[in-house]
């Protein structure tokens, strides 16, 4: 519940949707994607920031303790996500965020408390580490379909199963 509902500005209404685009108010046709740096990566947060601002990309960009939050037309968006995550592509992550940077909703300011979705990405943010490591270190993995077996042969385990179990 908010602090003070009648603190939200009630034209300022950014519903996602479908493709991430917002369909209404002054955020048509814009989206917003988060960008998390995860355990052991190469930049801070405010390295990031400086990098993104000099891409010179008309976008909002808002600084956050895991990272930055993007908004912008979907072009401008995508091209800084994708020279972000080349800085460092086993420890960037990016995450869809239904809600522009700011929006009365879901700020802090006027709500207290930690944002919805805080808990979230601090439960992602435990498996980065592992993610990370994946990325950095992948395994060719072979997956072979089990054989079927018959009834007969299925009916033959059953009772072996079963006889090992009486004999305790």
């Amino acid at each position: 519940m908010l602090k003070n509902d009648k603190d939200i500005d009630t034209e300022f209404c950014h519903i996602p949707m479908g493709d991430g685009t917002y369909h209404d108010s002054n955020q048509k046709g814009k989206i917003t994607r988060m960008i998390i740096l995860g355990p052991g990566c190469a930049v801070s947060s405010k390295e990031l920031l400086n990098f993104l601002h000099l891409l010179e990309l008309p976008i909002n960009i808002r600084l956050t303790c895991y990272g930055a939050n993007l908004n912008g037309t979907p072009e401008h968006v995508m091209e800084a996500v994708q020279k972000a995550r080349a800085i460092d592509p086993s420890h960037i992550f990016i995450k869809f965020r239904g809600f522009p940077p700011g929006d009365p909703r879901r700020c802090r300011a006027k709500r207290g408390g930690a944002r919805e979705g805080f808990h979230q990405i601090e439960a992602e943010y435990k498996l980065l580490q592992d993610v990370s490591y994946a990325l950095e270190h992948p395994k060719h993995i072979d997956i072979t379909v089990p054989e079927k077996i018959s009834v007969d042969e299925f009916i033959e385990v059953v009772n072996s199963v079963d006889a090992e179990t009486n004999k305790k």
